[in-house]
């Protein structure tokens, strides 16, 4: 469902903007939300998930959402924008599928390649699973690499764990980042500061004591340590749960059952291991308490398993940001 009235606003509407930016394949926001906080103002977000579209309205009106396809977009509107960012699906290079990559029919990369070429921004983020980086993607990677050189850019991969950038999990991600060669010798990866991150029970304690949980406190304690990566599923595998039986035995550890999802934190008479909310399981992914997951409990928990932690994404941002108005100057 493409909402038609807000569709690609023109660039002349938005005169105070300092760095504008497009988001494809935006997700429930995480990403969007991170450079947000870095910094960028969006002129639209699209992705083809209705359940994450309506989260995307009911957050972020203002950064006109859109129900769509990349097909949808009409490049010559964003022309000469400071940000094209976006997290390409992952199932094509991610280990817990087949790894087909650019025969995987999922495989956005060269629709993106397209658009990009076409409306000639100033910086590229993108984002992706650890599994990219695979051997086996050598020459997928490479001949990405070289047809955005070949538009000017300079390209650098990169490996980040959420961890080191305030977020109770490990989840490591691919980033790209690509900026015209007359902006990127200013870029610099973000500095990583894991002794920041605070611990899953620091995370989420208050919340576990919200309804008057009495072993809120000492369980927080026993959780002293960060999350293994939360799993959100495709479209078509993956229910609220915390992932498979390796990831729930990391959960157990921490005190926590996964494998379900409670509608609320536990009653104040509760004994056991506390199952979690789809708003504990947000805050696990960086997501502030004011970010709210529309739908169904299902369809909620994997928007938030699917998405990239806004902590990193804005960490990221704000360097791309600095290396822009370094070399406007």
């Amino acid at each position: 469902m493409t909402h038609q009235s807000q569709l690609f606003p023109d660039l002349r509407d938005h005169k105070n903007e300092e760095l504008s930016s497009i988001e494809v394949c935006a997700g429930a926001g995480g990403q969007a939300l991170g450079l947000e906080q870095a910094g960028f103002q969006h002129h639209f977000t699209v992705d083809n998930d209705p359940h994450c579209y309506n989260t995307l309205f009911h957050n972020r009106p203002k950064w006109n959402p859109i129900c769509g396809s990349l097909e949808d977009i009409s490049p010559s509107k964003f022309k000469g924008i400071d940000l094209f960012a976006g997290g390409l699906p992952c199932p094509p290079f991610s280990k817990a599928g087949k790894q087909l990559g650019a025969d995987d029919e999922r495989n956005l990369f060269p629709v993106a390649e397209s658009l990009i070429d076409q409306i000639d921004p100033k910086a590229v983020m993108i984002e992706n699973v650890r599994g990219i980086l695979d051997p086996k993607f050598i020459d997928f990677r490479s001949s990405f690499q070289l047809a955005l050189e070949k538009m000017g850019y300079l390209v650098q991969w990169q490996l980040l764990r959420a961890s080191d950038y305030g977020v109770p999990q490990l989840r490591p991600r691919v980033i790209l980042v690509a900026l015209k060669s007359s902006h990127f010798s200013y870029f610099r990866w973000p500095t990583p500061k894991p002794d920041k991150t605070p611990t899953v029970g620091e995370a989420l304690q208050k919340m576990m004591a919200e309804r008057g949980w009495a072993g809120a406190s000492k369980w927080a304690e026993n959780a002293d340590q960060i999350a293994p990566t939360i799993v959100g599923g495709s479209k078509k595998h993956g229910g609220p749960d915390l992932g498979p039986t390796r990831a729930k035995r990391e959960w157990e550890k921490l005190g926590v059952n996964g494998h379900t999802l409670a509608a609320e934190a536990p009653d104040p008479d509760f004994v056991g291991n506390p199952r979690l909310t789809v708003a504990m399981a947000a805050r696990i992914q960086g997501f502030p308490k004011s970010w709210e997951f529309t739908g169904a409990k299902t369809h909620a928990y994997r928007q938030v398993g699917n998405a990239f932690p806004p902590p990193v994404a804005k960490a990221v941002g704000k360097q791309i940001a600095l290396a822009l108005k370094k070399s406007y100057k």
